[in-house]
């Protein structure tokens, strides 16, 4: 999925009224977008998420069995996708929880073709730029813990009388010959070693 202005995307719209679903349907369309699939209940969108894996969701606050936000926290915790979220209110408390539940977009109904556009690019843009700094912490953290673990697989090896040269190197070549990285060589020494 890009963001790209023009990009056809894979939407599943959730909302409890069949002419609402049918309006969002057939503006989606006009936009060059397709619609995978629809549903009634939070507890159904969460299903069809799963079922067909969209690139978009669309997804209303008030609806039976499970409502909006509860079906939007549990997406972002399982099943991560950009979300704009659609109401009739525009109460604070309700804009406050969407954004706690990661949605990255919020529109009041009823919804026209002017608004959804830009609230689609802007969901999309706004996901893929937290998904690429989560990526990109979690790439720090693990250079880090990579880091912690040569450093410590060193001091275990020169306790045993290697200089720090040597312990680097004997970590890379032990590294090499297993085919894994040199973190993980360390992190194997620094838990009871790896032996020749």
């Amino acid at each position: 999925m890009t963001s790209d202005k023009g990009q056809s995307l894979r939407i599943i719209i959730a909302d409890d009224e069949a002419v609402i679903r049918m309006g969002l349907r057939a503006m989606l369309r006009s936009l060059g977008h397709k619609v995978v699939a629809t549903a009634r209940t939070g507890a159904e969108a969460i299903e069809k998420v799963r079922q067909f894996q969209p690139d978009l969701l669309l997804l209303d606050i008030k609806m039976p069995e499970m409502d909006g936000l509860t079906a939007a926290r549990m997406l972002s915790e399982e099943a991560p996708l950009p979300i704009v979220m659609l109401t009739a209110y525009s109460q604070k408390e309700l804009v406050e929880q969407a954004v706690e539940s990661l949605v990255m977009g919020y529109l009041v109904k009823p919804v026209d073709e002017a608004n959804l556009a830009p609230a689609i690019e802007i969901a999309v843009a706004r996901f893929e730029a937290l998904h690429s700094a989560a990526k990109k912490a979690a790439q720090l953290k693990k250079s880090l813990s990579d880091r912690e673990a040569v450093a410590e697989a060193k001091k275990i090896l020169m306790s045993q009388g290697m200089s720090e040269d040597e312990a680097y190197h004997h970590l890379q070549s032990t590294a090499r010959r297993r085919q894994i990285s040199l973190g993980e060589a360390a992190r194997r020494w620094r838990s009871g070693g790896v032996g020749e």
